[in-house]
Parts: structure tokens; sequence; C-alpha cells
């Protein structure tokens, strides 16, 4: 059921949903990197381990979730006639392809909401996630990000739901890691030239014109599955 364009579209919505990366996320990352030794943080050199760490850790766990959910939309899909099967996970991508354009354009930002489900989650994990504090070595950087990433977060969580229509476990981890990546630029960015993209990144302009264009890939998965 998922396209190369839905890839894409995956991508683009984890590079333009930066300002809700920044403001959500941007304090941990920021917290996370003051609390290590000042020896190391001091130098970028010495950090980029961590960093990495941190945000690899992050997108693993976005990609083990979407394997889940893409799992359980093919099992879903296999208790309903085939073809029946095809139009619902294709209705369910084309919806929410529409709900992150909106998102995305600022014209709507209802999807902030689901972060609520994912709250009784994150009480269980965040337990396990404090153990790893301070951190001291990039591998405990890497098990922390796999922490970070069940933090509720309507995005990542709006993300999920539409990987229930990827049609199986590996394309489902794949809409997930084409949107981790996307949302490196963001969290990752240090120097000018990354500050930069981020400020360009949060440009309302740029981010309807994008916000349109998943929205049309949206609409013509809906018009797919009808």
């Amino acid at each position: 059921m998922i396209e190369q364009g839905s890839y894409l579209a995956a991508f683009v919505v984890g590079l333009l949903g930066g300002g809700h990366c920044a403001g959500m996320c941007g304090g941990i990352i920021g917290a996370l990197t003051f609390g290590l030794p000042e020896t190391i943080r001091n130098r970028l050199s010495s950090t980029l381990p961590y960093q990495l760490g941190y945000n690899l850790g992050r997108i693993t766990s976005y990609v083990v979730a979407g394997g889940i959910m893409g799992g359980l939309g093919l099992l879903l899909a296999q208790m309903v006639p085939i073809y029946m099967a095809q139009r619902i996970l294709l209705a369910i991508a084309g919806i929410f392809m529409i709900l992150l354009g909106l998102y995305l354009g600022g014209w709507w930002m209802g999807l902030s909401r689901i972060e609520r489900l994912g709250s009784a989650l994150w009480t269980h994990i965040e337990p396990f996630a404090r153990k790893l504090l301070p951190v001291n070595t990039p591998g405990q950087a890497w098990m922390l990000g796999l922490a970070w990433g069940w933090i509720p977060c309507g995005l990542v969580y709006s993300m999920l739901v539409w990987t229930v229509s990827a049609g199986g476990v590996v394309k489902g981890a794949g809409l997930m890691l084409a949107f981790g990546l996307g949302t490196l630029p963001n969290l990752f960015a240090m120097g000018v030239v990354a500050g930069g993209l981020a400020r360009w990144l949060k440009d309302i302009r740029v981010r309807r014109a994008v916000g349109m264009m998943v929205i049309l890939f949206g609409v013509v998965t809906l018009v797919r599955a009808f």
C-alpha cells in the first residue's frame, strides 16, 4: 500500500515538523548535552558521538514502533477481503496525510491531542530512562535515546497511525525511518549552516507550501482508495 511518494511525504513531515520538534525536544537534547561532563561538552568533536547516540536511539524506537503498527495493520487487513482491506488502508493513509499537511501548514493543530494517548505508556518508560543518567558513554546515550523515542508526541503518534496503512512490518518500519531521518536536521542542528536551515524550515511560507504538498499526496491517495 505504501509507495515511494509516501516515504518522501514522511520525510518531509519530519523535516517540516521542525517547529514542533524544537519546542518539545529541543529542551531535552539541550539538557542531555549540558549533563555531559564539562571536558566532553566543551568540544564539538567530543559531543558528536553522544549526539549521534541520542538521535540514533530515538530513531531506532521510531522504526520498531513503525514495524509493530505496520504488522498490526497487515493482521487487521487479513480479516477482511483483500480489495476492501486495500481501500481501508489507503483511506487511513490519505486521511492522515491530509491531517499532517494541515498541521505542517499551521491551519489545524488538533494532532497535538494525540499526545495524551501516550502518557500512560511513558509512565512505565520514564523510570528506566532516569536510571541511565548521567550519561558517560555513547552507548549509554543510545540507550537513553531509545527511551526518548517513546516520549508522548502528537506528531510521532500521528505518524504511527499512518503506518497502520503501510501493509507490513518492513514497510511500516521504513515509513518511520523516513520520518525519523527528516527530524534529524532540527534536533542535530549545530553551527551556522544548520542554524540557517532551521530558520528556513520555520518560515511560514515554506511550511504552508510543503503542507499543501503533503495534503496533495493525501488527496491522491484517497482518490485511489475510492
